[in-house]
């Protein structure tokens, strides 16, 4: 493998230590290839054989992040002189051309699809969304077809880049096998739930501490509320007695979590970027051994087909919520078969290791 290959990633609103990142992508391919990292607010080092650059700088504000958070991101890139630069932000997408006139190739890495996930932005005055997803999907086509190529992770994002792009590869977001070894089957508790990730509305997390209260068991609660009102309207109920919260929690703790739980929630409302997204907590259940409950949606149970670890539910029931919860928890043998068999579909399937290859040759096809 050509050792010179100099790939440089570039984000102005993903935090250091980013899953997908630097984690997967940076330190995976820093086997094979010079791997450069930019990004703001934090030290400046060499890490497992990822050079990575700092920078202090506004992310919070929209508008700054986007003018002069951007233009850093550009200025600190071009002098690494990489010779190939992976975009993770669509605020990136503006400084594709001076990467470009500087000789290098340049690659877009869509996380989302963004069009669809506009259309789920709180804070955008409904009247505005579908001008403004208009409009980006607009300039996102314009400006992407001129690119080196197109990265995304799941099959629907990449077939609308295919639209106007010959160069789209699929690297799906799946979890390290390193970070998830075997669990210790006999440290998992039949009547002990998790749900991690964000804590929204559209996330379903009303309906899962609501359903709560007719199940005898253990929601074990790890994240962050985006809305202060929602978490003190769900402390009030009955259902919130039997959670566990543990606030926003790093890797370790979460797998000391997944380790205690034998089912993992995901049960997203039917908005249209879940519909179609692959939740990354899904596949970590899978690895972490635990049965799966998820919105009954098309693509989940294409996901989870023929595995036998998946439990479908309507996200938005919290009577049918709470019957499946129930039923888990009461057939604990049956429960912890499913387990094993997420893990093994993890194993099989749904690892990044997998995906890293596909990763490699994309980056030695440019």
């Amino acid at each position: 493998m050509p050792k010179q290959l100099r790939i440089c990633h570039l984000t102005s609103v993903h935090l250091d230590g980013d899953i997908r990142i630097l984690h997967k992508m940076a330190k995976t391919m820093a086997q094979d290839f010079e791997v450069h990292l930019v990004v703001p607010n934090t030290t400046t080092r060499q890490q497992d054989g990822v050079h990575i650059h700092s920078f202090t700088a506004e992310t919070q504000v929209r508008s700054k992040r986007m003018k002069h958070t951007v233009n850093e991101v550009l200025k600190v890139g071009l002098a690494i002189q990489a010779d190939i630069y992976q975009l993770h932000d669509p605020e990136l997408l503006r400084i594709a051309p001076k990467l470009q006139q500087a000789g290098a190739k340049v690659i877009f890495d869509s996380h989302e699809d963004v069009p669809k996930q506009i259309m789920d932005k709180f804070w955008i005055p409904w009247v505005f969304r579908k001008l403004i997803s208009l409009f980006y999907k607009y300039y996102e086509r314009r400006v992407t077809k001129k690119l080196a190529g197109i990265i995304s992770v799941t099959p629907g994002i990449c077939a609308r880049f295919e639209q106007h792009h010959s160069k789209v590869a699929l690297v799906r977001n799946f979890p390290l096998q390193a970070e998830f070894p075997i669990p210790d089957w006999g440290l998992k508790n039949s009547t002990h739930f998790c749900y991690i990730g964000g804590l929204y509305e559209s996330r379903g997390i009303r309906e899962v501490v609501l359903a709560m209260e007719h199940v005898d068991g253990v929601l074990h609660l790890a994240g962050t509320f985006d809305d202060p009102l929602l978490q003190a309207e769900l402390e009030s109920t009955k259902g919130w007695q039997k959670v566990h919260f543990y606030g926003q929690v790093g890797r370790e703790q979460i797998q000391e979590i997944l380790q205690q739980c034998t089912v993992g929630i995901v049960t997203l409302h039917p908005t249209p970027s879940y519909k179609e997204a692959y939740p990354i907590k899904m596949f970590e259940y899978l690895a972490a051994g635990c049965a799966v409950l998820a919105s009954d949606f098309p693509l989940y149970r294409t996901l989870l087909h023929g595995a036998d670890c998946g439990v479908f539910v309507d996200p938005q029931n919290e009577a049918e919520i709470s019957l499946a919860l129930s039923e888990l928890a009461t057939q604990a043998e049956k429960t912890a078969k499913m387990g094993q068999l997420a893990r093994s579909l993890f194993e099989e399937k749904y690892n990044w290791e997998k995906e890293a290859r596909q990763l490699r040759e994309f980056y030695l096809s440019l």
